[in-house]
């Protein structure tokens, strides 16, 4: 229904998480390199090598990215992520090594679970060593495992976020694929009939609030500080430029906008790398406005796949799937 980030040639992706802690990391990796892009749309960001990506900057290819919990702790997993291709003999050639070249992006999940157990070296080496080409688990996995949904009428009444994954195929055998954690303070909704279908919801009463009536209601709303963020890659494999990948992120957040209610506030470090790993010539706005689509498709896929773990109940509860 929903297909994967790694029907793109060349990309394979690896998860690893801590059920106890509830916190995760997934590594995707791009053997061959990609020329990336990524554009930062949340007011609350933790990153790492984005300024790298920036098109007036030398190096142009990356190696793989890593998706992490553990809010700005969880960077360290990018490190093993890089041991690994290291390992490998993929990077940077400077000469004297190759150094691999891993942006990250982390969200806040130290809120269930166990705070003081974040993603590490150790972790992000073993999501890079599982990465496949072979379908993937999503849902409660990797970066998406401690993701929540709907925080603005406070933490207890939030919902399960999670890990999602979709793709477009085209018939010139282009495909356009996404991967997102889901961690945000708003609702998720279906974009194209607006159900809601994760956020604030009301344990005692069975209610699923909506989070713009919330703040039409009271516009001085408490959205937790650091509680949130939803991070993701999109991945074609066709020929851009590191500027016109920059584009394709830009756009891809337009996915972002057409499900998360409200997405990209000051509490939310919203970031979408975009990676193309070579073929043919094709239109910015034609990747862009797919890519836009697909990412919207993998935030629902996040949500669906989800499950209620340590009291935090998902989509599929309410919903009896």
């Amino acid at each position: 229904m929903y297909g994967q980030i790694i029907d793109v040639p060349g990309v394979k992706v690896g998860n690893k998480e801590d059920y106890d802690a509830l916190t995760g990391c997934t590594a995707i990796l791009f053997e061959n390199g990609g020329v990336a892009g990524v554009d930062v749309r949340g007011s609350a960001p933790g990153t790492r090598e984005t300024d790298l990506l920036n098109p007036v900057n030398l190096v142009d290819q990356v190696h793989g990215i890593c998706l992490s919990g553990g809010s700005a702790f969880g960077l360290d997993a990018a490190s093993g992520v890089m041991q690994f291709l290291e390992e490998q003999e993929i990077g940077l050639d400077v000469g004297v090594a190759k150094v691999p070249i891993v942006p990250a992006a982390v969200l806040f999940d130290l809120v269930h679970g166990d705070p003081t157990v974040r993603p590490d070296k150790k972790m992000g080496y073993e999501a890079a060593t599982e990465a496949a080409s072979s379908a993937f688990r999503t849902g409660n996995a990797g970066a998406g495992c401690g993701a929540t949904v709907g925080k603005l009428a406070g933490l207890n009444n939030c919902m399960k976020g999670g890990l999602g994954t979709a793709s477009l195929s085209l018939e010139n055998g282009v495909v356009i694929g996404a991967i997102v954690a889901v961690n945000p303070a708003g609702d998720v909704r279906d974009p194209s009939t607006g159900e809601i279908m994760a956020g604030p919801y009301v344990r005692e009463t069975g209610t699923l609030l909506d989070s713009v009536k919330l703040l039409e209601q009271n516009y001085r709303p408490t959205i937790p500080t650091g509680t949130n963020t939803t991070i993701g890659v999109v991945a074609v494999n066709a020929d851009l430029t590191k500027g016109e990948a920059t584009k394709v992120a830009q756009m891809a957040q337009d996915g972002y906008a057409r499900t998360i209610y409200p997405s990209h506030t000051m509490y939310d470090g919203d970031t979408i790398f975009a990676v193309a790993t070579g073929g043919e010539r094709i239109p910015v706005d034609v990747i862009g406005g797919l890519a836009a689509k697909v990412m919207a498709k993998a935030i629902q896929n996040a949500v669906e796949s989800a499950e209620s773990i340590a009291g935090i109940p998902a989509y599929r509860d309410l919903n009896k799937m």
